[in-house]
């Protein structure tokens, strides 16, 4: 019995803690940053506010975790990396840049993240960059350096213009037109021919570097 109420409890608080989440999520996407306040954050979740305190130890905790919970690069681990890799991460690191190209787009939260870190400085936000340095340190050092070698910085410089593309491609199409380059980035064709420009670099990459 007493496991059974223990579970429940367990369940319940998780619920809680998502739906307190989901509530940063939707003030971010509707009203922005600026919103993100205790009282309106624990009226949009439809709970008491100290359910914050208690269960993440104040706003600023919630926020972290928010923020960690939306970013592409932090929660590329577990299943999404393989076991064997034999081609230096060349068909892994093209299918993690296709997925997150995807990924910023669809997730207007995301992006309302990303304009907040260019856009002001909060500890957080600082913390999420040096999270995305340490995660994808991880799988440089691991993956691409040995691959490359005395080349890997310049693979590590290449890396960097294609995520910073991916992020700023999709942001201007969210916030100031479709159009970039002649190719409109909302349509599928517009979007898939950026897809395979992303391909065709990673395979260059490979072959030539």
């Amino acid at each position: 019995m007493e496991k059974k109420i223990a579970a429940n409890t367990a369940r319940s608080k998780e619920k809680s803690k998502q739906r307190f989440l989901d509530a940063v999520g939707k003030i971010l996407k509707t009203k922005g940053y600026a919103a993100l306040k205790v009282n309106d954050i624990a009226a949009t979740a439809g709970l008491d506010k100290k359910l914050i305190y208690k269960y993440f130890g104040g706003t600023d905790q919630l926020l972290d975790q928010y923020i960690s919970s939306q970013d592409f690069w932090s929660n590329v681990k577990g299943e999404k990396i393989p076991q064997t890799i034999t081609d230096g991460g060349k068909d892994f690191l093209t299918g993690m840049f296709l997925e997150q190209f995807d990924y910023v787009y669809k997730n207007k939260e995301f992006q309302k993240v990303l304009l907040w870190r260019l856009s002001q400085q909060r500890n957080s936000l600082k913390k999420l960059a040096e999270d995305q340095e340490a995660n994808g340190e991880l799988i440089l050092q691991n993956i691409t350096d040995p691959y490359f070698k005395e080349k890997s910085e310049d693979y590590r410089a290449i890396a960097a213009i294609l995520v910073a593309g991916i992020y700023y491609l999709n942001l201007s199409t969210t916030y100031n037109g479709s159009i970039f380059c002649g190719l409109d980035l909302k349509s599928d064709h517009g979007r898939e021919k950026i897809k395979n420009a992303l391909s065709f670099l990673v395979d260059q990459t490979y072959e030539n570097l």
